[in-house]
């Protein structure tokens, strides 16, 4: 059930920190109870993952001002030349959705990701219409599974997932997720192209 307009808390989006260990079994329940939903398309992630997220200063939390967790995201880089970067294990709490979190959470992982990683790419695989829309805002644009990393590490954290058999016996060229690509080369041509339109209009 969504929060009622006035009784919506104010909630506090910011870089995870060891401060927020103490969140990690609520962030791991969240996630696990997104993966058993097969429409999700969300992979089971270990305390130890998190917490190891949390440290690198690569995950973005969502709290109240009490201090309860609202929603979480955090960030993966793949490839032996991290040229690949995802933003994963997006999720909001159940009563708190339909607040808008989700696109503040991914607003502030894409923000981190383009910080830590300035040229590299970020892709994302989902089956959800609403963060699908969310990417399309950032930048992000549809691509065939091969534009993707071919780092087998990704691919294996698949294996959580409930569709897991569909992309296995695809061989990992397709699934019920769509893959979504933002590309900062491509985005920079594009803006380039922009000023030089505006410029010759």
């Amino acid at each position: 059930m969504a929060v009622e307009e006035s009784k919506k808390p104010e909630i506090i989006i910011t870089v995870a920190g060891p401060a927020h260990y103490k969140h990690i079994g609520a962030i791991c329940e969240a996630i696990d109870a997104e993966a058993q939903q097969k429409d999700k398309g969300i992979a089971r992630r270990t305390p130890e993952y998190i917490r190891q997220k949390i440290t690198e200063g690569k995950a973005i939390i969502a709290l109240t001002r009490q201090g309860e967790i609202t929603g979480f995201c955090y960030v993966e880089a793949w490839g032996k030349e991290k040229n690949f970067i995802a933003n994963s294990g997006l999720f909001v709490v159940p009563r708190f959705r339909e607040l808008g979190l989700g696109k503040m959470i991914k607003k502030a992982a894409f923000e981190l990701s383009r910080k830590k990683f300035p040229v590299a790419k970020i892709f994302g695989l989902t089956t959800s219409p609403a963060v699908m829309k969310i990417n399309y805002k950032l930048g992000y644009r549809p691509v065939t599974y091969d534009q993707l990393t071919n780092d087998q590490a990704f691919w294996d954290g698949c294996k959580s997932c409930g569709n897991y058999h569909i992309l296995n016996s695809k061989n990992y060229r397709n699934c019920l997720c769509t893959a979504m690509l933002f590309d900062p080369a491509e985005k920079e041509t594009e803006q380039r192209d922009e000023a030089k339109s505006r410029i010759s209009i």
